[in-house]
């Protein structure tokens, strides 16, 4: 069996679960719970299991395959267990290059159950999603806020957003390469492409051919969208611009010259545009330090929108960690009776 775990890098169970011809109906799941010192991971990060096959990671590579097994027997069992690693472990076998002690609470899970439903329904509709577990019952609700992985020793919560989506308005190599790209990152992807042949140059994307514009009315972008024109020069550029900052979109950026920005400006205003919204403008797009080859372009581009979209996660768990009164730490020891052994 190869030692290469593919897998791996999927990050939301929710797009493990999804990717497969009919979610099963019995899986796992498991969420690092308790982090004491530095990890790898933080806590929230998730793996799902079935049978078969597993994905996600929770560490280095360290233990993975140990909490698959310990899934598969948690569904046999049809009981969650709370395994500890490293620091207190009582496994002296598996070792932690970090040093940190972490824990994992691994539970099994009907597909047939309403929380699993809303969770989908969720991803589906772009809406967020507050999970809770003690890793026997699981509620989820539909909520704009909530408590950003937290547990208390008994009951986790974790809130799932909507997945990333980037919309990419052009059709040149940069534009082509970042959609595919990203489409390989796992986002949700579109491309708007006015007047493009009727078949979209690169399979499993969104893909419309109207004025930017129109397009961005019809997709609807919200907080969890990016937007970026790569279009040179064309007339409706400014008004799929503008449409862009009106929206509630995390990032709009656009490609061109330094030297034009100052009459892009004053064209967004003649369309309506306020101060306030030009001000969310990033141009020229992407990160400092890159080439204007289209690899290159895209790579930046693509960096630029994580590194937006992580900020603002980041910035939601704090705040939402100031909001909570006196909630009991993440990092709150484990009781040793807890402990699977």
């Amino acid at each position: 069996m190869s030692r290469w775990r593919l897998a791996a890098p999927i990050d939301d169970i929710r797009e493990a679960l999804l990717a497969e011809p009919a979610i099963p109906e019995r899986f796992a799941i498991a969420t690092l719970v308790e982090v004491d010192g530095s990890a790898p991971r933080d806590v929230g990060a998730q793996m799902l299991i079935t049978a078969d096959e597993h994905w996600g990671f929770l560490s280095g590579g360290c233990i993975e395959d140990d909490v698959a097994a310990h899934a598969r027997n948690a569904l046999d069992e049809q009981a969650p267990r709370l395994l500890r690693y490293g620091k207190g472990s009582p496994w002296i076998d598996i070792k932690l290059a970090c040093g940190s002690g972490i824990c994992v609470l691994v539970e099994p899970v009907a597909a047939s159950e309403p929380a699993v439903t809303a969770l989908i329904n969720g991803w589906t509709r772009r809406q967020p999603v507050l999970w809770s577990s003690d890793g026997h019952v699981r509620h989820a609700v539909p909520s704009d806020e909530g408590p950003a992985d937290t547990w208390d020793g008994t009951r986790y919560s974790r809130l799932f957003t909507p997945p990333l989506r980037l919309i990419v308005i052009g059709e040149d190599g940069a534009a082509l390469t970042t959609v595919a790209l990203a489409q390989t990152m796992g986002w949700e992807t579109v491309l708007i492409a006015p007047g493009a042949p009727q078949t979209p140059p690169i399979p499993g994307i969104s893909y419309h051919r109207g004025d930017p514009a129109s397009a961005l009315a019809a997709i609807v972008p919200d907080r969890w969208t990016a937007i970026a024109v790569l279009s040179h020069d064309r007339e409706d550029d400014e008004r799929g611009l503008a449409a862009a900052l009106q929206s509630e979109a995390l990032y709009v950026g656009a490609v061109g010259a330094r030297a034009r920005i100052g009459g892009r400006i004053a064209r967004l205003i003649g369309h309506g545009v306020s101060e306030a919204a030009i001000a969310r403008l990033r141009a020229p797009i992407g990160l400092n330090g890159f080439g204007k080859a289209p690899r290159e372009v895209a790579l930046s581009l693509l960096a630029e929108v994580a590194q937006a979209f992580h900020a603002r996660a980041a910035a939601a768990k704090a705040l939402a960690a100031t909001a909570r009164s006196s909630g009991v730490s993440i990092s709150n020891s484990t009781p040793a009776s807890d402990v699977s052994q």
